[in-house]
Formats: structure tokens, sequence, C-alpha cells
């Protein structure tokens, strides 16, 4: 009867017939004089011994690699959505001055012509709203704790009016994309001594 992988089933208790004497099996013909006889039945015994050992050794082998490929299947998922996530840094960069420049415009004190200021405005507006679509988000400065993984401070200045080490002045926005930081804020950081315990 054959086995589902195309082996046939041992039988080997009942493989070869018991010898004439007492049951001792006859030495295969044409075996050297002064060597044990090795029957049928034990070489069918060592051929499956070594049959299964391989077989484990490949299932084994099997799911290693099966592991593996799906480690690196996980993996490339994982680095794809972080390329869709960031694909947009080099370009959100790119719009950035851009809206620094609307920043200053509106800022801009003593403007004659209110309705272009209106439309400065309903620009930068829109372009905000449109780098918060892609994940974009300022960081926080004018009166925060300075912290330097998000600002980059260019000036101390000594005062009592502000906490000492806290953001004095915002000179440019500082922006995430996402949890990544795309530009510090660059601000003037206050020093005041008599703030400090």
């Amino acid at each position: 009867m054959a086995k589902g992988n195309g082996k046939p089933d041992l039988d080997l208790e009942h493989e070869l017939p018991p010898g004439e004497n007492g049951g001792e099996v006859t030495p295969e013909a044409g075996a050297p004089e002064g060597q044990a006889p090795i029957s049928e039945a034990a070489a069918q015994q060592e051929e499956l011994r070594k049959l299964k050992a391989e077989r484990e050794a490949l299932y084994d082998r099997l799911a290693r690699q099966q592991a593996d490929f799906e480690n690196q299947r996980k993996r490339m998922v994982r680095e794809q959505a972080e390329y869709k996530d960031y694909a947009l840094a080099d370009a959100v960069k790119e719009l950035l001055p851009v809206v620094d420049s609307f920043d200053r415009a509106i800022k801009h004190e003593g403007e004659q012509n209110q309705d272009f200021r209106s439309g400065v405005e309903l620009i930068n507006r829109q372009l905000h709203d449109a780098l918060a679509k892609l994940g974009v988000r300022q960081i926080p400065a004018e009166g925060e704790p300075f912290d330097p993984r998000l600002h980059q401070a260019v000036q101390m200045v000594d005062t009592d009016q502000v906490e000492d080490n806290h953001v004095l002045e915002e000179l440019q926005r500082g922006y995430m994309l996402k949890d990544r930081l795309l530009r510090p804020a660059m601000v003037r950081v206050a020093r005041n001594p008599k703030s400090k315990p």
C-alpha cells in the first residue's frame, strides 16, 4: 500500500519470513564471509530512519524559511507605510518659505490697502489648512520652556519678564510632519537668574 508521498508502507515485522534455523535469518547471497549478515528488514529500518531524519531536517528548514519570509514581508510593509507617511517631507519643506513670507506680510504694520491684506490673509489661511491636511503642524514656541529638540536658540536675552530658559520671542516658526521634525523654531530665549529656585 502506498503512502500519500508515493512511498510504500513498510511492514517490518512481517517483511521477511523467519529462517529455518529457529527464526534466524540466513546471510544474504554474496555477503563476504566473516562479516555479520545484514538482513533486508534491518537495512529497510536503517533507510527509514535516515529518511525520517532527512524529512525532519527539511521540515525544520522550511519552517525557518517561512518565518524569515514572513518577517521580511512585515518589514517591507512597515517600510512602505513609513515611506508613504514621510514622502512629502521634501515638498513640504519647499512650501515653508512661502508660509513664512505670508506670515511676515500679515504682520507688516501700516498696510494701506485693506483688500490686499484680506486676500493675503485668505491665502495664508488656505495654505496653513493644506499643510494641516498633509499632517504638518506648527511647533508651539513663544512662552514655552526652551526645548533643544524643537527650538533653535539664536540669542539669549537678559530679562525679568519671562521665566528663565523660556522662549521670549519666536523669530521663525518650526514645523513637525506627524511625529518627525521638519524644521526647529528659531527663537530668542530668556535668561532670568531671579526666577531660578
